[in-house]
């Protein structure tokens, strides 16, 4: 019998990538999510394939529920962006520390095999040392990134104390198709996109050199699913970068945008905003000797597919 997936944030923009993976290899697939930040939509083609389970994180009944007869629990839900939790970090610290604590626990007594946990590169926080390598300290700066350091210590705790089996991953900006374009915390790269398709000036905070790690989606998936099957001696209690081992600045992000629409994009310079780091780059050797991880889509190829994605969404 395959194994059962729960993927809790299973509408969002990775949570259903994964679950699309995941069916293609003939997974059993569950999905929580309370579509807050999630979209039917992203479900749509896949819904009669799935057991969907509507219900929130800080509801540890509904958790509980979902979690029944699981092998394998992907956790991506959350209330992603650095922005909103530093408008309302109670919320934040709720559903990304509580709601992270309600799926280890119904994991734990659910004997679940493993838990792999999304963690952010924020943990970070604004050190000018490149590239990150796991072994760094972490100085997060914004409430989201303290929830998403705070996941990983639970996780870590839940290994250590109860031999629940846990990894986290820390995605370093993970880009590409379902990513929403229209939240007021839309991620950079479809902002970027839609506004040139509308032939508008996107808005740039600073002098746009700051450089991410950009991560098209399908690395992300590859490592959860990996992340899935390592030895445990390799990984439980763990945590790792998923990312590309590269950098980009913004402005090299439009003039990718540019080549593969054949225009020119040129932004709207605004100030700098509180809580955003200023450079990113991850080291990728953890994850890639511990797994096997490599990556699948470079950032240029991710950006052309997500160009000619959100193309035919506006079509």
């Amino acid at each position: 019998m395959p194994s059962t997936y729960l993927i809790t944030g299973g509408a969002g923009f990775i949570g259903s990538n994964i679950v699309e993976e995941l069916l293609k290899r003939g997974a059993r697939v569950r999905v929580f999510d309370n579509f807050a930040t999630g979209r039917r939509e992203n479900l749509t083609a896949l819904v009669n394939d799935i057991d969907l389970h509507e219900g929130d994180l800080r509801d540890e009944v509904a958790v509980a529920r979902a979690m029944q007869g699981c092998d394998y629990v992907l956790h991506q839900a959350a209330l992603g962006s650095v922005p909103r939790s530093i408008a309302d970090p109670v919320t934040t610290n709720e559903v990304n520390i509580r709601g992270t604590l309600n799926v280890l626990i119904a994991a734990r007594d659910a004997g679940v095999k493993r838990v792999v946990a999304a963690s952010s590169s924020s943990v970070y926080g604004n050190t000018p040392t490149l590239p990150k390598i796991e072994a760094m300290p972490v100085l997060p700066l914004s409430p989201y990134a303290v929830s998403k350091l705070a996941t990983e210590k639970y996780c870590a705790a839940f290994h250590a104390v109860y031999g629940l089996e846990t990894v986290a991953l820390r995605y370093f900006n993970i880009f590409g198709p379902r990513q929403d374009p229209k939240s007021q915390y839309a991620a950079v790269i479809p902002l970027f996109i839609t506004h040139a398709l509308n032939g508008t000036s996107p808005i740039v905070h600073g002098d746009g050199k700051q450089s991410r790690d950009f991560t098209y989606v399908d690395n992300a998936v590859s490592a959860n699913l990996l992340a899935c099957a390592a030895p445990a001696e390799k990984v439980a209690g763990q945590f790792f970068n998923v990312a590309c081992g590269a950098r980009y600045s913004l402005l090299d992000v439009l003039g990718g945008i540019g080549e593969a629409l054949n225009k020119s994009v040129a932004p709207t310079h605004e100030p700098t905003r509180a809580g955003d780091v200023r450079d990113s780059l991850a080291d990728i050797t953890k994850i890639q000797q511990a797994m096997g991880y490599h990556v699948l889509v470079t950032m240029h190829d991710g950006l052309r597919k997500t160009v000619e994605y959100l193309l035919r969404a506006n079509s």
